[in-house]
């Protein structure tokens, strides 16, 4: 299947609407947007944009909801995708801009061959990308290509595994690989190694449970609340943090999501 098929396959599943409302993949497109602009992952992530806005590259934007949310943060936008789907790719990006009024504007390309001059960019964010990537350091040695000096890279919710032997482990868990055969994920030294060749400087790597953006459509909030419930009492702040700290260094689940923040120098 096309991503596309894969999506409309998905929403036809009756026991899946939980699944495709978590991951933004319902319509009206402009309410899933919405509902991403004020879910506790961007809540999160907009904490980590540079003030004030500038020019921002989404790459590998999708349906556009990222692209959405940043616009509407007052940044000049350029969503990068190299699907032309009115359901998951650029048409629908455009579509969503039609309708939002917000400036974004689309290419259709990859991001292993970026259009765009050296230096463009103020921020460069990608959501659920770099694990999709053909080749993980040409893409980011053409985004730290892009970037300003001192730009920002936001590389949130990668699909990470300890070992190569756990991808096929990561790939037989997902819920849409079987479908259209395009997930992927990569070490933790993999990743920091290609951020780094592209020139930008890693200042942040959220673990699996060290923010509400890898945790979505949970929240650290909502996990503090439901083992206070289950052991009958409020847990104390600063051992929560040491609980969720520990679950980061005992959690290999293959595919489980880090997120990266670096600087461009």
């Amino acid at each position: 299947m096309t991503w596309e098929e894969a999506v409309l396959w998905l929403r036809k599943q009756p026991d899946k609407a939980g699944l495709v409302k978590d991951c933004f993949y319902d319509d009206p497109l402009t309410g899933a947007a919405e509902r991403y602009y004020k879910s506790t992952e961007w809540q999160a992530l907009k904490k980590l944009l540079p003030n004030p806005p500038g020019k921002a590259l989404d790459v590998g934007s999708g349906r556009g909801i990222s692209s959405y949310a940043l616009a509407k943060d007052g940044w000049q936008v350029i969503a990068l995708e190299p699907d032309k789907s009115f359901i998951v790719g650029a048409g629908a990006i455009r579509a969503l801009a039609t309708e939002s009024g917000l400036p974004i504007s689309v290419v259709e390309e990859r991001g292993e061959v970026l259009p765009f001059p050296a230096q463009t960019f103020d921020l460069v964010h990608c959501r659920q990308v770099l694990h999709h990537a053909q080749d993980l350091n040409k893409l980011c040695l053409e985004i730290g290509r892009v970037m300003k000096k001192n730009a920002i890279l936001i590389a949130t919710r990668e699909h990470v595994i300890t070992k190569k032997a756990d991808l096929s482990a990561f790939l037989r868990s997902h819920p849409l690989h079987y479908l259209y055969g395009g997930e992927h994920a990569y070490t933790l030294k993999e990743y920091r190694a290609a951020i780094v060749s592209g020139g930008i400087e890693i200042m942040k790597i959220f673990g699996p449970y060290d923010s509400d953006i890898n945790l979505f459509p949970s929240s650290i909030t909502e996990i503090r609340s439901q083992l206070s419930r289950k052991i009958g009492f409020n847990i104390p702040a600063s051992f929560f943090k040491w609980t969720m700290a520990m679950r980061n260094v005992f959690n290999n689940v293959p595919g489980r999501l880090y997120s990266f923040v670096g600087i461009k120098r």
